[in-house]
This record gives C-alpha cells, structure tokens and sequence, in this order.
C-alpha cells in the first residue's frame, strides 16, 4: 500500500476528529442565539434555499471531470459541514479579541453558510489538484482570511455586513486563483483532465440549482428582500437567454456550448449581488444580467487562451470567468450607481463628501482582491510542504486514489 495513501487514511480522520471537537466545546461553553427570535418567519425557508444551493447545486456543478465525480460532490459536502462549524469558530476567536460574546443561532449560521462559497468557489480552481487534507486546511485558512477580509471592510470602511458578505465571489474566485498558481500544472492532453457527456450533464444540472436558489441567496441577509429577489431573477433571467444567444453566435457552426451555458447563466446573480437590494429600476440589473453574460463569455475565451497561459494557471472549473470577472462588473456597477444616487441626491454640491463615498467603495473591492490574491499565494504555498503530501501530477483528477470502487474488476 503507498505511503501516501496510508498518511491520507491516518491524518484526515484525526483532523476532522479535532476540528469537530473544537466544535463541540465551543458550542458546550456558548448559548443558544436570541436572533431566532427576531427572524422573519420564512426565514428558514430562506436558510434551506441557500443550504440546497450551495449543497447540491455547487456540489454537481463542480462535477465537470469525468473521473473525478465522487470527489466533486463528496469532497464538496464534508467541506460545507464542516466549514460552518469552523466559520462559527473563526468568528469566535475574533469575537473574543474584541471582548464580546458570539451566539450560535439561525442568522449566524446563514452568514457562515454564505461564508462557505467562497471556499466551494476557491475549491472548484484547485480541483483535482488538492487532497482531502489540503482542502480541509485550505477551508480553514480561507475562513479566517475572509473574516479578517470582512472585519477591515466593516470597522475601517463602514461597508454594511449584508455588503461584506457578498464579497464571497470576489474572495473565493481571485484566492482560489492564487492558490491554484502554487500547484504544478497538469501535462497538456491528459484525458483525465476532460469532461464527459455525462459529467457536463451533472454540472449543468448544478447550475441550475444555483440559478434556482440565487435570488435567495441574494436575499437572505438584504434589508429589502422582496427587491432583492426581483431585481437578482430579472438579471438571472437576462443573463440566462444572453448565454444561449452568444453561445450560438461565438461557435463556428452555430451550436451551444455546454461550457458557455453553465457559466454565463449564472453571472447576472454574481453581477447583482453587491445592488440587488438598493436597484430601484427592474431595467438596471437587466442591463447587468446581459454585461454579465458577455463578459463571462468573452473573458473565457481570452483567459484561458491567453491570460491562463501567460501565467500558467489552470482553472479547471473557470471560476474566474463564472465569478471573478461578473463579481468585478457588479463592483463597478456599484460604485457608478453610487455616484449616480448620491450624486443626483446631493445635486453635485458636496462633492468632497461624494468622493469619499467612492473612495470607500473602490477601497473596499480593492481590499477585498489584494487580500485573496496574497492569501492566497501564502496559502498555496502552504499546502504545497511536505508535511501535507501533495498530490504527485499523474495522480490529478483521479477519484481512484481516494475512493473505493468494487466494479473496477469489469473496467473503469
């Protein structure tokens, strides 16, 4: 039996065996949250939309390798379960530095929930690269780091919490991204490395889940919901019929693609979550859910022709055009809709105060990127020593080397 596999076999179940017990002496020693008490009452409802969302639908989305199926989804669901535990934890010890007590109720494990996209996003850049026991420490560190990443935005730049979470996109897409730089690159050809009719027909049925659950996802912590959810499925719904209408247009002989289709349809949610609920025109996020569209089928076309390759990046599950690239238009749609409202309000009078109101926007977006981006690097390298095994590069996209599979006596 390789060595590998034996430190894979003794150090991942000690692992979570100490991260679960943390849990439970944290939650032993807390108290039971009073926020429940003060929640709208759908607001469960809410809560099992963006369970299924981020469970299922990221779950089959990340099913794009056509032997790395058990992975994709039972890598995805321990790393959720356990990444809201570990989300309640990091919160706690920053709470604690500030001399306040953390509860654990409904709302705090909707925020660690949201919290967790980050790291399925991060996940899907590294896929097929990391073993069980990179990932696990990969969602720790990336918890922390968007924590830290939300607590400058929120106490030096005054960005609301609702506004700090949605950074989840930009966090996950450009920290995965640098994560993924540190890994070696996977020989050009290699047949593992492909999709299948049947693993594109598992991811498209991800993204649908996602797109379903998106308007609340969008929601679940907005002050206005209901304008929220409008605002999120009219630039989901443009964005969707955007995609099969280019996708049609960019190929040669005028067929969709699978790879089109399953990206841009979830850009318009990726490019309204920074405004969903302050849009006041049905017509903007529109106008949103189309630039998103065309952005993220562009940009997969000169990304992974050009700027992947410069950099020698392999986004497997082109994150960066699903969610870095829309997440980066939804930032400076916020900040020109800003000007727009503030301007038009204040009738270009106080234009000292107007520009302070862009400073902390851009800075806040402009945090949130630098921080993912050098995290990251320092994270990649982390799960790169020797102390974690990283997986050797014939051993990429492989679920053989983690899964049992009594068929493969008749062929795998």
């Amino acid at each position: 039996m390789p060595s590998r596999y034996l430190s894979f076999r003794c150090s991942v179940p000690w692992l979570l065996l100490l991260l679960q017990t943390l849990f439970l002496i944290r939650s032993f020693f807390g108290v039971p949250g009073a926020d429940d008490i003060y929640s709208p009452s759908n607001f469960y409802s809410e809560f099992q939309d963006v369970n299924h969302m981020v469970i299922f639908g990221f779950g089959f989305f990340l099913m794009v390798l056509r032997r790395y199926g058990f992975s994709s989804t039972g890598f995805n669901f321990l790393l959720i379960v356990l990444g809201v535990q570990c989300s309640v934890l990091v919160e706690d010890c920053l709470v604690f530095l500030r001399a306040q007590q953390n509860e654990i109720g409904l709302k705090s494990l909707a925020k660690a929930l949201v919290s967790m996209t980050a790291v399925v996003i991060s996940t899907g850049a590294v896929l097929g690269k990391a073993n069980p026991v990179q990932l696990i420490v990969m969602t720790v560190v990336e918890l922390f780091f968007f924590y830290v990443s939300r607590c400058i935005n929120r106490t030096f730049l005054q960005v609301p919490e609702h506004l700090a979470l949605m950074h989840v996109h930009l966090f996950g897409a450009y920290f995965g991204l640098a994560v993924t730089s540190r890994f070696p690159e996977a020989p050009p050809g290699l047949d593992k490395s492909r999709s299948s009719p049947k693993s594109e027909l598992f991811s498209m049925l991800g993204t649908v889940f996602v797109w379903v659950f998106w308007p609340s996802f969008n929601s679940i912590l907005a002050v206005s919901k209901r304008k929220a959810v409008l605002n999120t499925y009219l630039a989901l719904a443009v964005s969707a019929v955007a995609a099969f209408m280019l996708s049609a247009l960019t190929s040669k002989d005028g067929k969709f693609r699978m790879t089109h289709i399953h990206s841009a349809v979830l850009a318009g949610g990726v490019a309204v979550s920074y405004t969903a609920h302050s849009i006041q025109h049905p017509w903007i996020a529109m106008i949103l859910g189309l630039l998103g569209a065309v952005i993220t089928i562009l940009g997969s076309h000169c990304l992974q022709r050009c700027f992947n390759r410069a950099l020698k990046l392999q986004d497997i599950s082109g994150v960066h055009f699903t969610f870095g690239l829309p997440a980066v238009l939804g930032a400076v749609a916020a900040v020109v809709l800003c000007v727009v409202e503030k301007g038009i309000a204040k009738q270009w009078n106080d234009l000292s105060s107007l520009g302070y109101l862009i400073f902390v926007d851009v800075g806040a977006f402009c945090q949130t990127i630098c921080t993912a981006l050098i995290t990251g690097l320092i994270t990649g390298l982390i799960l790169n020593i020797k102390l974690l095994k990283a997986v050797h590069v014939s051993k990429y996209f492989d679920d053989q080397f983690y899964w049992e599979f009594p068929h493969l006596s008749v062929g795998f």
